[in-house]
């Protein structure tokens, strides 16, 4: 009986003990449970939180930038951000999808004057955050695909250093629609040196820079002169870092260039000092250039017939040869086909200007040392000489002179006028020793040594000396073929590129700038006027009158001047 009291007491106190667990365990569950459930509340409250403050901040981010186009549009917002793709053509205007003009003329863009985007790059393979970029242009046309922008090489090159080619990746540009103030001020400093040769190099910088709306600091701007290409980096702005160059007066500051003169550039001018010798080499088939000055000094002394101008070239005993060739600017860079002075000697070579040269004048000339064959050095000097030891067409040599008298006879074989008293032995000895060119209108006389010598070109009839007659041959006789396709010899080309190839170079009379003559002006009147393809089209810009201020072309002022001002 004790037995089965015991046992129902101790299973008793088991089931107690079981349900005292359970009831903790269950106590600890939910304990656990409201835990979990604060901390998921709390995480949810953190998240929700941070998602308003978020929102706060992406809101605040989005007035500011609102506020902030405003100001940059002068109350206009338009911002896209558009798939870049190149396109040929010249300064800065892009080109736009329709649907930018939609929007732009709704909110009256149009009527508060030009339009300038700042262009910035969003993606790009080639452009990293370290060396993105940011540049402005202007419009061009609204005739872009939807969801692209066209960009001419000028912005392209600008916005993608790394990568001046229209690449076929993916290009992303932001497009954003800015007002920028008038510039007043830039600073420009060329990559190479020479662009400060150029004649009238702000005129040329001028004609380039019309073609651009807007100017950013840290841009290149690509100016074009003939042949020759120039880039100028883009300093300093005022009175901002960016500024519009449309319709304004901008003073311009060009800085020399900090890259070192590159030995293999063949367009670059080294000034020369009258009296003072200059070094070079040369190699063949290249050029080396020289500029030298004539002041209104120097010009008087010429002109009155004291001095003359003499420009030498002494070259080194070797294999090599040169040719020179001179010329008056805006003619920068004389060659074979272009120049107003030339010489073709043999060795050493002396080339003297004098004021009964129609060329000569006040300015500054160019001499271009060319390398005929081998590689030559020489020695290179303009000098200023007294004319009082000189006589022109005086030949070297030809130090005394004979004054024809009654008492002289004229020598039968080499006509000079000789002492009757001793003309029976002079022709003795003149008839062993010397020959006269029997070539029609030569009639030198030759030592019987020197006779062999002697030769005279086949083709124009000049006396050479045998040595220099295969180099007379390939300078002017070997054809030349000039771009137009007209093949001549060196005299023609020289005529035919001066006067009537439309390939050659000329000084717009209107832009300054040296530009392709082209074919005859398609208007019967410029023609009339003497005016190229060029000139035609750049005069029919127009300008305002300085004594009335009406606008008038720039190719019919001086009509204006007269027929309205009587000014002649």
């Amino acid at each position: 009986m004790d037995f089965e009291l015991r046992r129902a007491r101790e299973k008793l106190e088991k089931e107690q003990k079981e349900r005292k667990e359970r009831a903790r365990l269950r106590l600890e569950r939910d304990r656990k449970a409201k835990e979990e459930a604060r901390k998921q509340r709390e995480a949810l409250e953190a998240v929700q939180r941070s998602r308003r403050l978020e929102a706060a901040e992406a809101q605040l981010k989005a007035d500011e930038q609102m506020q902030e186009n405003l100001i940059a549009g002068r109350g206009i917002v338009f911002s896209r951000v558009l798939e870049a793709v190149g396109f040929q053509g010249s300064g800065d205007k892009i080109k736009l999808p329709p649907s930018c003009f939609t929007e732009l003329s709704d909110q009256g863009a149009f009527d508060k004057g030009p339009l300038y985007f700042q262009l910035s790059v969003v993606h790009h393979e080639a452009v990293s955050e370290t060396n993105q970029k940011e540049t402005h242009s202007g419009a061009l046309e609204f005739t872009a695909e939807e969801g692209q922008v066209g960009l001419p090489p000028h912005v392209w090159s600008n916005l993608f250093p790394l990568d001046n080619t229209t690449s076929p990746a993916t290009a992303l540009v932001e497009v954003r629609y800015v007002w920028l103030p008038k510039g007043i001020y830039a600073k420009l400093q060329p990559d190479v040196v020479g662009f400060s040769d150029i004649p009238n190099h702000k005129a040329v910088l001028e004609t380039s820079l019309r073609q651009h709306a807007t100017l950013s600091e840290g841009d290149v701007i690509t100016v074009n002169h003939g042949v020759l290409t120039y880039r100028l980096r883009v300093l300093e702005l005022k009175p901002s870092s960016s500024v519009s160059v449309l319709e304004t007066d901008v003073e311009v500051d060009i800085v020399g260039s900090d890259s070192p003169l590159d030995s293999s550039n063949q367009h670059v001018l080294k000034q020369l000092t009258f009296g003072v010798l200059e070094s070079g080499m040369v190699e063949e088939g290249k050029y080396k250039y020289y500029k030298f000055s004539i002041d209104d000094l120097v010009w008087e002394t010429v002109s009155s017939g004291d001095v003359r101008i003499e420009v030498k070239i002494d070259v080194e005993t070797g294999d090599g040869d040169t040719d020179l060739y001179i010329s008056k600017h805006p003619l920068i860079f004389p060659n074979r086909h272009r120049h107003e002075w030339s010489s073709h000697d043999m060795g050493s070579k002396v080339l003297i200007l004098t004021s009964k040269d129609k060329n000569l004048g006040v300015g500054t000339y160019s001499i271009g040392v060319y390398g005929f064959k081998g590689t030559a050095k020489y020695k290179v000097l303009v000098s200023a000489q007294d004319n009082s030891t000189f006589k022109v067409g005086q030949q070297a040599g030809s130090t005394t002179s004979v004054s024809v008298n009654a008492d002289t006879v004229e020598c039968r074989n080499c006509k000079h006028f000789i002492p009757s008293r001793s003309i029976a032995l002079h022709e003795a000895y003149c008839s062993r020793h010397n020959l006269v060119c029997q070539h029609p209108g030569c009639g030198v006389v030759l030592r019987v040594g020197e006779a062999k010598n002697h030769l005279h070109c086949d083709k124009c009839g000049e006396a050479f000396h045998k040595d220099e007659i295969d180099k007379h041959m390939k300078v002017f006789h070997e054809p030349l073929q000039c771009g137009c396709g007209a093949v001549l010899e060196k005299e023609q080309m020289v005529i035919h590129q001066t006067s009537v190839c439309p390939l050659r170079l000329i000084t717009c009379r209107f832009c300054g700038d040296m530009v392709q003559a082209g074919i005859s002006a398609m208007d019967t009147r410029d023609r009339l006027r003497g005016l190229s393809e060029h000139e035609s089209h750049c005069g029919s810009r127009t300008a305002p009158c300085d004594s009335c201020g009406r606008s008038v072309m720039l190719k019919e002022m001086d009509i204006h001047q007269v027929a309205v001002h009587q000014k002649s």
